[in-house]
This record gives structure tokens, C-alpha cells and sequence, in this order.
């Protein structure tokens, strides 16, 4: 495995070609010992063999197993500069390790809603409220179909394709996508455009679908402040944003078993590393599973 992985001649070239003081090397060699140990437990036989994404699930899987960020960073560190080194003496013809990120760049996610908190959230419109048919419609298209704010007060009446369950949604950079969503959403859509959204546009709607009591396109400081609204209403403390409905709606699929692929599709995202954030709560998740339920946890 070490000839394989050429770990002496890359201690080598740390000591002669680089001169790096003996401390590090002592830590790349660890770093890059625990590289090879994943490697080959993911059938990897040498270095030329881990492309980009394996390298992204190690660095994950160090976050998982504890690691403390510092470590990470200098294991990546460590990584890079063995991969440069494979290059160099020409062992492979790539480096898997240009767009590795580290713990500095990882998104921090804000706190993701329970499917009980959710419930109560879109529970939380009454008939008191005389906006209520279009406060269900916004949380439910927001947490439904995993929605940026932007693509809340962005939708146009006629991109709810009702019949197909399909909203058609602009993205950044005007990318458009077609998102599924559920009955509830569907229904809660359609008793808004049939008992409230009327009486709102007096010709001043642009088309959009959600609509403030003046009849103007609601805003996004308007449905920032329908949220905050709800979530008071609802008795939830954590702090809730928009992006946290949308966190939550991946979470949840990802909880359910749905496959990332579909969920990169729904949420719109070009790099499907940028879904795969939502994969660290839902093995958190299944974590806290195992302790509560299984008998040798």
C-alpha cells in the first residue's frame, strides 16, 4: 500500500526538494497515511485512482468522524501538496484537489426546522387574518417546493402549472427549472387565486402571483415580515429566515430517502457539491436515530 501510494519518496521530497521542518511532515505523513487508509477501504489501489468527488467525501468524512476544523484545513493542505507532488513526478496526470474546498469555505447551515415545526408554521394562518389565503400559499410554495425568496414574489400567476403539479421557476442568473409540489401546496394555491387574489389586483399586479394589500408584487422585506409573523404565531424560537424554509425542504426530502440528484434538480443548484451540505444533517440525523432507538447504541 505505501509503495503503491509512494508515501516514502513523498516524505522525501517534504524533507529534501521542500525543506519543511520535521513537525509538518510528521503531520502531512499522518494526513496523507489517513488519505490512503480511506482510499483503500473505498477500493482505491494507488492515488491515480480518487477523482474529485472521493477526495470531497474524505474531507467530509473527517468533518464527520470529529476532526477539528484546523485539522481538516492542514489535511487539505497536506493532500494538495501531495497530489502536486504525484503530478510532478508525473504518477498522475491530474490534480483532483483544484476545487477542494476547506472548512473555512463550507456554508454554514442556520437552524433547519423539525417536520413539527414546519406542521405548525403552515399551520399558522388563520381566517382572522384577512391576507390568510395568501400567507397559506407563500409558506406553502416556500417550504413545499425548497424556494429562494426571490422565487417566492418572482412567480407569476401563470407559472403554477396546476395541473401538472409543476411551478415554473427562474433561478439565479434567469435559469429556469420545474419544481413539483405536493396537494397541500396545490390547494392552498388555488383557493387564494379563487377567493382572495381578485379582490388584491387592481390592475397594478404585474402578473405575479402573491400580491400585498395595495395589489402591488408582495416584496421581499414584505414576505420576510409574513414570515416572522407566522413563526411568532407558531411558538418557534429558533431563528427562521426564508433560506431556512428552503433548508428545511431539503433536509426533509433527504431525511425521507429521497436521491440527491433529484433534490440538486429541485433546488436549482449547478453543482450538486453545494446539495451535498444538506447530506451532514441528514447523517446527524440518522445518528441521533441510532442512540434513541437501537439497543447497542
Amino acid at each position: 500500500m505505501a509503495r503503491a501510494f509512494r508515501l516514502e519518496p513523498f516524505g522525501d521530497f517534504l524533507a529534501l526538494e521542500r525543506g519543511t521542518a520535521a513537525p509538518t511532515r510528521e503531520a502531512y505523513a499522518r494526513d496523507v497515511a489517513r488519505l490512503v487508509t480511506y482510499a483503500v477501504a473505498h477500493g482505491a489501489a494507488d492515488p491515480a485512482a480518487l477523482d474529485a468527488r472521493r477526495l470531497r467525501d474524505f474531507v467530509y468524512h473527517l468533518k464527520d468522524i470529529g476532526l477539528a476544523p484546523a485539522s481538516i484545513r492542514r489535511t487539505v493542505s497536506a493532500v494538495r501538496t501531495y497530489y502536486r507532488f504525484l503530478l510532478g513526478d508525473g504518477h498522475v496526470v491530474r490534480d483532483p484537489t483544484e476545487r477542494l474546498e476547506t472548512p473555512r469555505r463550507w456554508r454554514t447551515l442556520p437552524d433547519v426546522l423539525t417536520v413539527d415545526e414546519a406542521a405548525r408554521l403552515l399551520a399558522a394562518p388563520t381566517l382572522d387574518d384577512p391576507l390568510v389565503f395568501r400567507d397559506r400559499a407563500m409558506l406553502e410554495l416556500a417550504y413545499g417546493a425548497g424556494l429562494r425568496v426571490s422565487e417566492w414574489i418572482g412567480l407569476a400567476v401563470r407559472d403554477v402549472l396546476m395541473a401538472d403539479g409543476l411551478l415554473r421557476v427562474f433561478g439565479k442568473g434567469s435559469k429556469e427549472r420545474l419544481v413539483p409540489i405536493g396537494r397541500q401546496a396545490i390547494g392552498a394555491v388555488a383557493v387564494y387565486l379563487r377567493e382572495l387574489r381578485p379582490t388584491l389586483d387592481r390592475g397594478k399586479g404585474e402578473g405575479r402571483l402573491l400580491l400585498n394589500a395595495r395589489g402591488t408584487p408582495l416584496s421581499r422585506m414584505g414576505a420576510w415580515k409574513v414570515l416572522r409573523k407566522y413563526v411568532g404565531i407558531a411558538g418557534i424560537t429558533k431563528r427562521v429566515t426564508p433560506h431556512t424554509l428552503r433548508h428545511s425542504f431539503a433536509t426533509h426530502l433527504l431525511e425521507g430517502g429521497a436521491d440527491l440528484r433529484a433534490v440538486q434538480e429541485m433546488l436549482g443548484h449547478a453543482d450538486i457539491s453545494t446539495t451535498q451540505i444538506y447530506t451532514h444533517v441528514d447523517r446527524a440525523y440518522l445518528r441521533r436515530v441510532h442512540r434513541t432507538f437501537h439497543p447497542r447504541s
